[in-house]
């Protein structure tokens, strides 16, 4: 019964995970499509408003599927929401100004970093084993960024940031959305995010000039919410292990669309680079589904 239950649950999980690959890519690309006319601050705002807003149609549409929206440890949810934006602010100016598929490797090492944080956040035992997959991941975090022949300024340091901010983010998630689910989740942080964002927004403040920039923050709007939710769902059904292979898909679907929509072409060092952190974050995975068996 057991094993029975744990295959209904990866297959679920398979859903809600390919749900997510394929909404964070298209978030992703829009928010390329849309910098040209927002400023990056300007479209994680506008985005957090817009989700606050569709939370609200949602509970009017499908009050049922949505259920009462509670929020258990109000604390826990700013802490995380406060995270949330901070990662979205550095990972969106990182998008505008790097090579998407640079950039989507860049935040492929968050497993590493949630390796890192595991110690200090919830007490785990990282053996040596895990302690060498870190390693090897940082060895290609500096195969894609390669210190002295690349210049390494504010965008690499906004997109490791970014990750790092989001593994954190991963530590809490589950928790939170066990106590009050997955809509009280991605509310919280959303309006935690608008309430962050004020200060840095208020001076600059504007919308896109074109009807094809208020498109582009239509599509990253309601890509972003269903991609918050479907990880929220995936992680809480199935295990990390089993969903990680299929979340890297995402870098494959990036660098195809961005070699046809914005005629980037992805370097040697940045696959070689890719492919070493991808192996590293699955070995990572693959030691924590031994651990918990």
């Amino acid at each position: 019964m057991d094993e029975m239950r744990k295959k209904s649950n990866n297959l679920s999980g398979t859903w809600w995970i390919m749900l997510s690959v394929v909404t964070a890519s298209v978030m992703t690309l829009g928010a390329r499509g849309v910098y040209v006319e927002l400023d990056s601050r300007m479209l994680v705002i506008l985005r957090a408003i817009g989700g606050i807003a569709l939370v609200c149609v949602a509970m009017g549409v499908t009050p049922q599927r949505v259920g009462a929206i509670r929020f258990s440890s109000p604390w826990l949810h700013i802490l995380r929401g406060a995270m949330v934006g901070c990662s979205t602010h550095l990972g969106f100016y990182a998008i505008g100004q790097m090579p998407l598929a640079t950039a989507t490797v860049l935040f492929f090492s968050a497993p590493i970093w949630t390796t890192l944080f595991a110690p200090m956040v919830l007490g785990e035992r990282v053996g040596p084993r895990r302690w060498a997959a870190v390693l090897v991941g940082f060895i290609g975090v500096l195969i894609v960024v390669r210190p002295g022949s690349l210049e390494i300024g504010p965008p690499v340091f906004a997109a490791l940031g970014s990750s790092a901010l989001f593994a954190a983010v991963l530590l809490m998630s589950r928790k939170v959305a066990n106590r009050d689910g997955p809509w009280a989740t991605y509310l919280s942080s959303v309006a935690v995010t608008v309430v962050l964002s004020l200060p840095v927004t208020l001076p600059i403040w504007h919308v896109p000039v074109s009807g094809y920039g208020w498109f582009l923050l239509a599509v990253v709007t309601l890509s972003s919410m269903i991609r918050n939710i479907a990880d929220i769902q995936a992680y809480r059904v199935a295990d990390a292990s089993f969903l990680a292979p299929l979340s890297y898909m995402r870098l494959i679907i990036i660098a195809i669309a961005a070699y046809f929509w914005f005629n980037e072409v992805p370097d040697a060092f940045t696959w070689v680079g890719g492919a070493v952190i991808i192996c590293a974050a699955l070995y990572i995975a693959r030691r924590e589904a031994v651990q918990n068996r």
